[in-house]
This record gives C-alpha cells, structure tokens and sequence, in this order.
C-alpha cells in the first residue's frame, strides 16, 4: 500500500506531460541556442550512459573486452554499417577478447 500512491502520482504526472507537452509546442518557440543546448545535453548524457554501462559493473572495473566491443560497434557506426554487423561485430569482439583472456 505505501508503493501505490506514489506509483499512481507517477503514472498521472507522466500521462500529463504526455498530453502537456504536444500541446505547449505549438505555442512556445524555443531560441537556436536553448535547442542546440538541449541537443548536446542529449548527446552528452546518452555517452555518460554509454561509459558508465560498459567500464562499471557494480562498482568494479569491467575490463578491457567490453570497450574495446563498445569501440568496434562506435567505428561501425560511423563508418554507416548496418544495425546487424554492428551488433555481431561488437558482441564478437567482446567475447573473442574473453575467450583469449583479456577481462
């Protein structure tokens, strides 16, 4: 009982910047820089996700396979692979690295 009035407020308060925030759109302008701003900010935090989820496990280094993984799938995507070969080749990475031995 102590998780359900918070759950629901939760579930109100998102519906309603669901509906809010379509509505407010077409009557605010946002200036150039407040939205360049807003779109590094995404960028910066999506690499902070990024560096965090494949250097940490809890609280301990995770060692050289994942990154360097993470590193192989990011020059894929930049050199415009598809989805799939991103994913095979970063996986594969990965775990040849763990098969041989680097952590």
């Amino acid at each position: 009982m102590s998780l359900t009035i918070p759950l629901i407020a939760m579930i109100v308060g998102t519906f309603a910047l669901r509906l809010i925030g379509p509505a407010l759109h077409s009557r605010m302008t946002i200036s150039p820089r407040i939205d360049r701003v807003m779109s590094t900010s995404v960028a910066v935090v999506f690499v902070a996700l990024i560096a965090t989820s494949t250097l940490l496990v809890g609280k301990d280094f995770a060692g050289f396979a994942a990154p360097i993984g993470v590193t192989v799938a990011g020059i894929l995507a930049w050199r415009k692979a598809p989805f799939v070969v991103i994913v095979i080749a970063a996986a594969a990475t990965t775990a040849a690295l763990r098969w041989i031995g680097v952590a």
